[in-house]
């Protein structure tokens, strides 16, 4: 299963254009697998919160999707930083493309992130696993004061409690470590439960 990278399986077009000339900070299928193989990738995870008028998170967001084998599980908002693309860049891209254009986040004003995650292909290395390469992914918590409307491969987003967002079950519909990741977002907001 892979874990990082909701928006990983976006289809990606085959040769990027831009102006006419294909992009340079998209990677072929082929390309991205040697890549994989070598080094490890830059990603930025968001995790969307609704905040009441004094700051405090009361909703969190979760992404509803099919994995690869069809398995229906919960995610975050994630994917790749492409090459000369700021880490806000990044994740306002990542939170349009999977919240929608509506969703308005509130993207930090500094990039500093909640934690950093750091993703394995070998299961127990860290608290989070991903089969297909060695990640090191950027955490936020982003407010979300719009409309979502998911999009790509996501099939809804679901509005949860802190304390659901946190519980058990809600961790053990998510790939690779991302109830952890739920779980330090929220202790970071003074949220867990």
């Amino acid at each position: 299963m892979s874990a990082i990278g909701a928006g990983e399986l976006e289809p990606e077009p085959e040769e990027p254009r831009e102006h006419g000339i294909r992009n340079p900070a998209w990677l072929s299928t082929e390309e991205l697998e040697r890549v994989r193989m070598r080094l490890p990738l830059l990603y930025v995870e968001a995790v969307p919160v609704r905040l009441d008028g004094a700051g405090v998170v009361t909703e969190v967001g979760m992404l509803l999707r099919a994995n690869e084998v069809g398995e229906i599980t919960r995610t975050i908002v994630s994917g790749r930083v492409l090459y000369g693309e700021t880490i806000r860049d990044a994740l306002y891209r990542h939170l349009e493309k999977d919240l929608g254009p509506m969703a308005f986040p509130q993207l930090p004003p500094s990039p500093v992130p909640f934690t950093v995650a750091e993703y394995f292909p070998i299961p127990g290395v860290s608290a989070y696993h991903d089969d297909r390469q060695h990640a090191v992914s950027l955490a936020y918590v982003v407010p979300v004061t719009g409309t979502t409307d998911p999009r790509q491969d996501a099939l809804e987003l679901t509005w949860m409690s802190p304390a659901a967002a946190a519980s058990d079950d809600v961790a053990s519909e998510m790939e690779g470590g991302r109830g952890a990741l739920v779980r330090a977002a929220l202790a970071s907001v003074g949220r867990l439960p």
